[in-house]
């Protein structure tokens, strides 16, 4: 199982969608195969102040959806700590509550799916995965996809999210 600790800044976050998005993660973890013990931190903010965590640590002065910080990414001049009983500690993922109202009404989708998609999407990314070329964007939406639609929070018939 994965441990997830979440975190709300914005204090507007319901319950339910706290435990949507902690079910949608842990069919992702089984889905992919994740170790169990793994862990996760999750924190949604307002547009404010992804807008700053995106200017600070992309360099990129606007707000954003999701960004990920995947802690098994060495930098330079780190060396990678692995040992019997040590959890995995995939990373921090950081949602805007703003955006995901924002685009789940651009989208013509429920709050619930934008949230769902942009946890999977922020997930996929601690674990490697980055859509900067057409193919690595084809594995990892395909991966989005498996994952959403066999929660059930798939695409419509009509090819909507």
């Amino acid at each position: 199982m994965l441990n997830i600790d979440f975190l709300d800044e914005t204090n507007e976050v319901k319950e339910e969608h706290i435990e949507l998005v902690e079910k949608l993660l842990q069919h992702a973890a089984n889905h992919l195969e994740i170790e169990d013990g793994s862990e996760v931190s999750l924190t949604f903010v307002s547009n404010e102040r992804i807008h700053e965590i995106n200017r600070e640590y992309r360099d990129k002065d606007q707000p954003t959806d999701v960004i990920s910080f995947a802690l098994e990414e060495l930098g330079e001049g780190e060396i990678e700590i692995v040992g019997e009983g040590i959890p995995r500690v995939l990373g921090d993922i950081i949602i805007s509550t703003d955006r995901t109202k924002e685009q789940a009404a651009d989208f013509g989708h429920t709050f619930e799916r934008e949230l769902g998609f942009l946890a999977v999407h922020g997930f996929l990314h601690l674990l490697g995965y980055d859509h900067m070329t057409e193919e690595d964007e084809k594995v990892m939406f395909g991966k989005q996809d498996e994952i959403l639609s066999s929660f059930g929070l798939g695409r419509d018939s009509n090819g909507r999210l």
